[in-house]
């Protein structure tokens, strides 16, 4: 049987299709998206930064339109997700706490995240931090910031936050709410009642398969080094895994220009079908956030997408490229730019200090068209009334080079 040939465009409409970003949402969001998305993403990447949205937000928001960002938070709240190290912090199902919990339960393997030497030393003050929350319930870290006066025993330290992080690592605590954005941790006996390790446990082989299966449903498309990336995984034995996933029907191998072999999971055979008759088309324009899992892995996102790409908030002001928060730009099936971003919440604007196109892309009516749209729902979104442009490439928004009105509805 012959081996379908992709051109790159359609391998990124593949991985767009599986992504969620190929074309608008044909509805209003509802609040049973917030799962359905994130199960189709498998993870979403925590980031507090606040510049524009906050990350987790706005990776639904490319996804899903116009919703309230509350929903989230409801979301961790009734249960329907969980946090952990997955790429990095993530929200994930938390019916997939089965693939975390063996690292919960070596924490000594997750390197800075958990230092076991700080746990150890302060192993009686911690024991009386697991006794308050046992009788007292959920806390914050920020619930213990300065002693109380006249207080005796553990309310008298402060290194708390050090100690929560340390037993959310091992498992022993979980998040079970954010208050405006700030960890709530309960114990986790308490948040996963059913749960037994001796009957529910994964091994770290049968939990990383599963992780690994995940990958790939979730890139759609994919070359074998991207998929250990995704749950940061080490480089496991390929061959072996590629071959039981290609007889179990699971992946169907292509070629793709400039990338060679490649997979497509099985959940795409029908676009797969439409992308090699090139009738697989993208239509969606949209803001991704720098941690959209479409662009977190840059190897990735420079070889699928001639996307060279890196976060600038860490770099001094004199040296970054770009700016200090930049979003990637996507149009029509192609990450076409970047802009430097942001959000005036008391003024209700929307400043785009620079918004730079890549190199061979042309301001076109369409792109123009498409990027304008993209822009305004975004601010639109975060209830900006009117969007200012700054340091724009020559010939875009040329009738509009200091930025628009837009409808706060």
């Amino acid at each position: 049987m012959s081996v379908p040939h992709l051109s790159l465009a359609a391998a990124r409409r593949l991985h767009l299709a599986a992504q969620g970003l190929l074309k608008k949402p044909r509805r209003r969001a509802r609040p049973a998206d917030i799962l359905s998305t994130i199960s189709q993403m498998s993870l979403l990447q925590i980031d507090t930064i606040n510049i524009v949205a906050r990350s987790p937000y706005l990776v639904l928001f490319s996804r899903l339109g116009d919703y309230p960002q509350h929903w989230l938070d409801e979301a961790l709240r009734n249960g329907d997700l969980m946090e952990y190290w997955a790429h990095e912090a993530c929200f994930l199902p938390r019916s997939d706490f089965a693939l975390v919990r063996h690292r919960m339960l070596a924490p000594e393997n997750m390197g800075w995240k958990y230092r076991s030497a700080w746990m150890a030393e302060h192993d009686e003050e911690i024991a009386k931090l697991i006794a308050h929350i046992e009788q007292n319930g959920p806390v914050r870290s920020a619930d213990f910031a300065h002693p109380r006066k006249g207080a005796s025993g553990w309310w008298d330290w402060k290194p708390h936050k050090r100690h929560l992080e340390g037993l959310f690592t091992a498992g022993k605590v979980m998040v079970v709410e954010r208050r405006n954005f700030q960890r709530v941790y309960d114990l986790t006996h308490r948040v996963m009642p059913h749960w037994d390790d001796e009957r529910d446990m994964l091994t770290q082989v049968e939990a990383e398969t599963r992780m690994l299966e995940n990958s790939a449903r979730s890139l759609g498309l994919f070359r074998p080094q991207w998929l250990a990336d995704y749950y940061r995984l080490r480089q496991p034995a390929m061959p072996g895994l590629l071959a039981r996933l290609q007889e179990e029907q699971k992946i169907i191998p292509v070629s793709v220009d400039e990338l060679g072999p490649a997979w497509v999971h099985a959940s795409l055979a029908a676009e797969l079908t439409q992308a090699v008759e090139g009738k697989l088309t993208a239509t969606h324009s949209a803001v991704l956030s720098p941690f959209d899992p479409v662009v977190w892995d840059r190897k990735r996102a420079e070889q699928l997408f001639n996307f060279s790409y890196r976060l600038e908030c860490y770099t001094p002001a004199p040296k970054r490229q770009y700016g200090y928060f930049v979003l990637p730009l996507l149009h029509a099936g192609q990450l076409v730019g970047r802009m430097d971003a942001k959000m005036h919440r008391k003024e209700g604007v929307l400043e785009i200090i620079a918004l730079y196109l890549e190199a061979g892309v042309r301001p076109t009516t369409a792109l123009e068209g498409g990027l304008k749209s993209a822009i305004s729902e975004f601010a639109r979104w975060q209830h900006a009334t009117r969007v200012v442009l700054k340091h724009l490439p020559d010939g875009l928004f040329a009738a509009e080079r200091s930025g628009w009105e837009i409808d706060s509805a």
